[in-house]
């Protein structure tokens, strides 16, 4: 038996108990991929994450993603955490105004912004309409008339993303899912609050193939500001919400910089210690 040190990060709000956590495993070079997954299910969090050293020279460390279900390339709000979990660590950039993470997806930039972290969002793997029948899917698991769904499109950065936007924030707040009928679609679904809301648009993440809510959600987050930023429906800073029916307050500061959207959010560490494999 081996003994590992172990974080668990709250990310996208500066309350500990109101984001989403994530689970990491420091200096994990030596456990198994098998390992890593029944660590995964036995923390039953949506991810739990591994720091490894990288292969790759232009990082500064390499990151597995378990969830309950898998290994994933990507995800955002275990970025942002596993990294907060390195630097509280000891870890040292190479670079002084950026942190290179080395994932299944390939290099993700991240970098401080004042007491937040923030990555700069992956290239899409999947775009463009959603085709009839996946609309037609959606509509019926949440007994939604078509038109009501008033833009749809694959935003996939690795997750197998797909969303919709409703006529309101209210709206998506209301929405009950089937989650047989959903399945397997990882469906983000979007709506715009009016001007007196705190954030400019409200975001759920239901993950069908799992049959759960996402609290709150780095990596659609990211993809739905490339999308949405592109078809001029929000602006190029804007603020989401998300995790409100779970009772949590996740919120994410989307901007965009040149050609990159960064994705920002409070990262506190809530648990430090130590893990017996």
């Amino acid at each position: 038996m081996s003994r590992f040190r172990f974080s668990q990060i709250n990310v996208f709000s500066a309350d500990p108990l109101s984001g989403n956590p994530v689970a990491v495993i420091h200096g994990a070079d030596s456990l198994s991929e098998k390992q890593m997954f029944a660590l995964a299910r036995w923390t039953n969090l949506s991810e739990t994450t591994f720091l490894l050293q990288p292969d790759d020279p232009a990082a500064d460390y390499r990151l597995r993603i378990f969830s309950p279900g898998g290994e994933l390339p990507f995800a955002g709000h275990p970025t942002l955490g596993s990294c907060h979990a390195w630097l509280s660590a000891g870890g040292k950039p190479g670079k002084s105004d950026v942190i290179v993470q080395q994932c299944e997806a390939g290099l993700i930039s991240i970098r401080r912004e004042g007491s937040s972290l923030a990555f700069a969002a992956p290239p899409l793997v999947r775009s463009g309409p959603l085709e009839e029948d996946v609309v037609n899917k959606i509509a019926n698991a949440f007994g939604l008339p078509l038109s009501d769904i008033v833009r749809h499109q694959w935003v996939d950065n690795g997750p197998g993303w797909c969303a919709i936007m409703l006529r309101s924030a209210q709206q998506v707040l209301s929405l009950k899912p089937d989650w047989a009928a959903l399945s397997p679609l990882n469906l983000g679904v979007v709506g715009l609050h009016d001007s007196s809301h705190e954030a400019d648009i409200e975001v759920r993440a239901f993950v069908g193939e799992g049959g759960y809510e996402d609290p709150v959600t780095g990596s659609l987050n990211a993809s739905l500001a490339q999308w949405l930023m592109e078809e001029n429906v929000v602006k190029s800073t804007y603020l989401s919400a998300q995790g409100t029916m779970l009772q949590r307050a996740g919120r994410i500061h989307l901007h965009k910089s040149s050609d990159t959207v960064w994705v920002a959010g409070e990262v506190v560490k809530v648990i430090d210690g130590e893990i017996n494999l």
